[in-house]
Formats: C-alpha cells, structure tokens, sequence
C-alpha cells in the first residue's frame, strides 16, 4: 500500500509528496482547485493551502478534505511525474 510519507509545498498550488516506493513527484492540486467544491475553496487561501498535513499516509486538510496517496501516485505515474530516488551502495 502505498502511502505518503513527505510533503513540501511549493508555488503556487504544487506539492512536492515523497511516497513510501521511493518516489517523489510535484502533484499540481489546481485542476481540483477549479472544481470549486466546497472542500476545496480554502485551498484557494495560500496560507491555507500550506497547512496540509500527512494522517496514515493520505494528505489532509483540517477541514476534513483528504485525497487519497495510492490516487494521487497512480496520477502521477500516468502523467510520468514520478521520480525514484537512487539507492546509493
């Protein structure tokens, strides 16, 4: 199961997430942004926005906005977003 274990905010409304295989990619969350549901709206504020945090692995929100890790990677694969870090010997 694959689960986040990393978070850095960037600019704008791009995430760099560090997953639990070894890879890492920018995850853009504006197109969910855009969908201007109600969950998501704050994440429009950028103070808001940085105050993601990680619980068993899935990225959070405190308003109860969660997006799922194994989602977010799949995306991220099919888009050839990720990167695999190399394990040095």
């Amino acid at each position: 199961m694959i689960k986040i274990i990393r978070i850095e905010p960037l600019e704008g409304k791009l995430l760099r997430l560090y997953f639990s295989d070894a890879s890492h990619g920018d995850y853009d969350l504006q197109p969910l942004i855009a969908q201007h549901t109600e969950l998501v709206q704050p994440l429009n504020n950028d103070d808001y926005f940085k105050r993601c945090y990680l619980e068993l692995g899935a990225l959070c929100w405190p308003n109860g906005l969660e997006l799922s890790p194994a989602n977010i990677h799949r995306k991220l694969a099919e888009r050839q977003l990720l990167r695999y870090e190399e394990k040095v010997a």
